[in-house]
């Protein structure tokens, strides 16, 4: 599997990320590669090979529904990157106080809570039949 860095680096790959995010924050259960094209105004093959990357990195899913083919955001693979720069954000400014460790610490085990809570009910919400 390709570095997910890697991977994220491509600002195409990027828009294609948010628009599906934007999509699945607006209700939508996947995002044909027609309406990707008509999006980002980007050519329909290097929208699909843009695609081919994310889903070797397992950063979307794909629904077949006949000939038509629905993309979808998988969140979990950016918990890495998400790992990674957590400590960046921790970094002192000189002219702001610094937070007790234990209050950073349940900060962090909350947000982590809260965002697999919405991850999980939202996987759970697309199983539901007539969804």
């Amino acid at each position: 599997m390709a570095d997910i860095f890697d991977v994220i680096a491509d600002g195409t790959r990027r828009d294609i990320l948010q628009l599906l995010l934007d999509r699945a924050t607006g209700g939508e259960r996947g995002t044909s590669v027609s309406q990707i094209v008509a999006a980002l105004d980007v050519s329909q093959p290097t929208v699909s090979k843009h695609l081919k990357v994310l889903r070797e990195a397992e950063l979307v899913t794909v629904r077949e529904v006949g000939q038509h083919r629905y993309y979808s955001l998988a969140v979990a693979p950016l918990d890495e990157v998400d790992d990674w720069l957590v400590p960046f954000f921790s970094i002192e400014e000189e002219n702001e106080p610094a937070l007790p460790e234990s209050a950073v610490h349940a900060a962090e085990v909350v947000g982590r809570a809260a965002a697999s809570v919405k991850h999980s009910f939202s996987t759970a919400l697309r199983k539901l039949p007539g969804r």
